[in-house]
């Protein structure tokens, strides 16, 4: 069947597919007459009309072809964002939420701290953060201390955080038992970064509050314990408040002022000397009897804090030394503390264990096993099960 040609605005349209219905009772098949001006404007309508449809459709083919591109895009990139993704999370894009606290330790790497920062969820991994560090020239001037964070951040946003002193809350500083007072200079010094030479030029600040029976050393007056130094801490105020502890801990104890500082060496000594509770109050006694007996207290912790040397690096030729820790020599105390003794040992010295002893000696350097005698003869023996120790033991 062949499609008439109509005259559409001056052009012919021949052959559309979406053809319309000519008039009832036209016959196809005849021959085209000369069209009317009211049938040229019918099927200029008609025209438009299938142009309208023809444009519908491929609007509707052109939508459809768009929403499944945009399918397939969705469909690929969904993982990505996807919470149910398995692939690890390199880097948080930040800028973080919540809150959290770290502690950078003195030491600590760009690798270190960023395996903390991971472990708290601060970052994604590790490795976010040590790539961040490394490119961060200010990043190694990162101090020990603790640091509020955000969860979440981005490895960049953390080397940062951490360079804010604003960010950082307090300092932890642990003091053992049994260090000196240039150990523990050493040890708040690493945490607080207040330098050394501050802290031994304060001991000398008549504020830190040093008390008068002290004589003016320091020595056994800085308290062994957990303290938090907020950021901006002084050498004075640092040791003030140390100084503080150990006033407590005998004002809790009811030792009378002028016993504070006889009370401060013999733990001090005995801090140095025991290990368990158990040793360290009988030592405390055998120091007693020693000292009621006028006898030499014969302590090597004692010779070895005036050399400067530690205890196994002691030789015969050491006991003969003028020092006045030299307690091989000098009958009675030391002029100071050795150390700064814990509450346990302080306890010891003022609730020593009845007994007689006179003697004692570890004779296991590992455990701490310490003897205890009462006469030379039995206390030659427990030293010579020291050397026995210490032959089976070299080095």
């Amino acid at each position: 069947m062949q499609w008439p040609a109509v005259q559409v605005g001056g052009r012919t349209a021949v052959g559309e597919i979406f053809a319309a219905e000519e008039s009832a009772g036209e016959s196809h098949d005849a021959a085209p007459a000369q069209p009317s001006r009211s049938r040229r404007r019918t099927a200029g309508k008609a025209a438009k009309r299938r142009r309208r449809r023809r444009s519908t459709v491929l609007i509707v083919i052109a939508a459809l072809l768009l929403a499944g591109g945009a399918y397939v895009v969705v469909d690929f990139l969904a993982p990505l964002f996807s919470g149910d993704s398995t692939e690890e999370i390199a880097d948080y894009p930040g800028p973080g939420h919540g809150s959290v606290q770290v502690v950078v330790n003195p030491g600590d790497t760009g690798t270190a701290i960023g395996a903390t920062l991971a472990e708290a969820g601060v970052v994604a991994t590790q490795k976010a953060f040590s790539d961040a560090y490394r490119v961060n020239v200010d990043a190694p001037s990162i101090q020990p201390g603790s640091y509020d964070l955000l969860l979440e951040m981005s490895g960049a946003d953390a080397v940062v955080a951490l360079l804010d002193p604003a960010r950082r809350v307090s300092y932890k500083v642990t003091v053992p038992e049994g260090l000196t007072a240039d150990q523990i200079y050493e040890r708040v010094s690493a945490i607080t970064t207040i330098p050394v030479a501050d802290l031994a030029a304060a001991a000398a600040d008549p504020a830190i509050g040093l008390p008068a029976e002290a004589g003016g050393n320091i020595e056994g007056w800085l308290f062994p314990a957990t303290y938090s130094f907020e950021p901006g801490s002084t050498a004075t105020s640092v040791l003030t408040q140390m100084i503080a502890q150990t006033v407590a801990v005998f004002d809790t104890a009811g030792v009378p002022v002028e016993q504070r500082q006889a009370v401060l060496i013999k733990a001090s000594l005995v801090e140095r000397e025991g290990r368990s509770a158990e040793d360290r109050a009988k030592i405390a006694q055998a120091i007693e009897n020693r000292l009621g007996r006028e006898m030499k207290l014969d302590i090597d912790a004692s010779l070895a804090y005036g050399l400067g040397k530690p205890g196994t690096g002691l030789t015969n030729a050491d006991k003969e030394s003028d020092s006045p820790f030299n307690l091989y020599r000098v009958t009675g105390l030391p002029p100071t503390p050795i150390a700064s003794p814990g509450e346990e040992s302080i306890t010891a010295v003022l609730n020593p264990t009845p007994g007689d002893w006179l003697f004692w000696v570890a004779i296991n350097l590992d455990t701490g096993e310490t003897l205890f005698a009462n006469n030379l003869a039995d206390h030659d023996e427990n030293v010579a099960k020291l050397r026995a120790w210490q032959a089976a033991n070299p080095g």
